[in-house]
């Protein structure tokens, strides 16, 4: 038996590759194809009577470790620079403003027109707020830079944002203005012991030289997240503070600092650092989208009403995001505005909701439904936009 559940999940692996890979050529996002194996696995299982260990209470577990490990390899590719200004103010702007709108039009709607309490719609609109980094910047191998930085910056800060507001909810009993304060101070905790935590973590990254040191590291981050989590603090900021600092090194190189850090050394450890972190990364979110496909409530998906909800949030998800590339900060639409996908993030959020809070038309069913949609989306512009590339290069050579 054992050697069967091995062969299995070297194959489930092999199979993950061929999905990442083939996405370059297909445009067809990996997540997408993970979940649709996780749906044929669960069909093929039920079809032979096999008996599976029940692993769903294993799925926030995974979803965790890949939502710090995501959150952390993207703010590794945060560069902070002058010229870079006006792209960070858009693309923050962009993931705060978008998220609060949709939010609060999801909380009007569960309010108003169904009777819902506030902060039970609340908890249930903001997850389908949130862009999923996850997927977001996995597929912007196709697009230019400076827009695969638009990306990084908008989805990561959407994570960060939703993430907080969530927390805040979640947690929040009193008024709202107690509630702001004290998740002020929190925030004001965390960056603190963020970078407390980024100095002693960056310097074990450049004296250990023992063999073993990117996997201690790794387990560290993890660790002060959580206890930052038990204590209810807004621990995902702890790692984008800590990615940053890493990743934006050279505003402390300086006279003082080189005579005790070897820069280059230090580089190349990061280097080596996020090379580690790539590949567990991918290993963790092949793992979680595959086992949410098989533990997916296959009949659902084929409800009408829950084909009917999915559809209009997923149109006011990115109608919402037209008007606001169009209106307020007039950022070219085109393939930008296809890069608003749901993903791992909203999974997380939503089976963190407690079941008293649940509402009967936000169901798994729903959200599954909503991501497969968003990210087709995001799979039809990327097939665009490689088009629009050909022709513009066609163009440019004939001329």
């Amino acid at each position: 038996m054992t050697n069967y559940i091995i062969l299995v999940l070297c194959i489930i692996v092999i199979i993950s590759y061929i999905f990442d890979i083939s996405g370059s050529f297909s445009k067809i996002p990996g997540v997408i194809l993970l979940i649709l194996l996780g749906i044929g696995i669960q069909l093929v299982v039920k079809t032979v009577n096999l008996e599976i260990p029940n692993l769903r209470p294993v799925l926030p577990v995974i979803g965790t470790l890949g939502l710090i490990m995501i959150v952390l390899e993207a703010s590794l590719d945060l560069k902070l620079e002058r010229r870079k200004k006006d792209l960070i103010l858009k693309s923050v702007s962009s993931a705060f403003v978008l998220f609060t709108v949709f939010s609060a039009g999801l909380t009007y709607f569960f309010v108003e027109m169904q009777g819902y309490g506030v902060r039970d719609s609340l908890l249930n609109a903001i997850p389908l707020g949130i862009i999923s980094s996850t997927v977001a910047i996995s597929s912007t191998i196709h697009v230019k830079p400076d827009e695969r930085e638009f990306v990084i910056y908008e989805s990561s800060f959407s994570d960060i944002i939703g993430i907080v507001f969530f927390d805040f909810i979640l947690i929040s009993h009193g008024t709202i203005a107690e509630g702001i304060v004290n998740m002020g101070f929190k925030s004001l905790i965390t960056i603190v012991i963020a970078l407390v935590t980024t100095l002693i973590l960056a310097i074990l990254l450049h004296k250990i030289t023992y063999h073993v040191n990117y996997v201690i590291i790794m387990t560290s981050i993890v660790l002060v997240y959580i206890v930052a989590k038990l204590f209810h603090l807004p621990a995902l900021l702890l790692v984008l503070i800590f990615g940053m600092v890493l990743s934006n090194n050279h505003f402390l190189e300086n006279d003082i600092v080189k005579k005790y850090v070897d820069f280059t050394k230090f580089r190349n450890d990061i280097r080596s650092f996020k090379v580690i972190l790539t590949e567990l990364t991918f290993l963790v979110r092949s793992f979680f989208f595959i086992m949410f496909g098989f533990y997916a409530n296959i009949e659902g998906l084929y409800d009408g009403q829950n084909l009917l909800a999915a559809a209009v949030i997923t149109t006011g998800i990115f109608f919402l995001r037209i008007l606001f590339f169009r209106l307020v900060i007039n950022v070219k639409l085109f393939p930008l505005v296809f890069f608003a996908p749901r993903g791992l993030i909203t999974i997380l959020l939503f089976i963190s909701i407690p079941e008293v809070s649940r509402i009967t038309t936000v169901n798994e069913e729903v959200i599954t439904l909503i991501i497969l949609f968003s990210i087709f989306v995001l799979m039809t512009g990327n097939m665009f936009s490689e088009k629009s590339k050909v022709s513009a290069m066609k163009n440019s050579a004939i001329t």
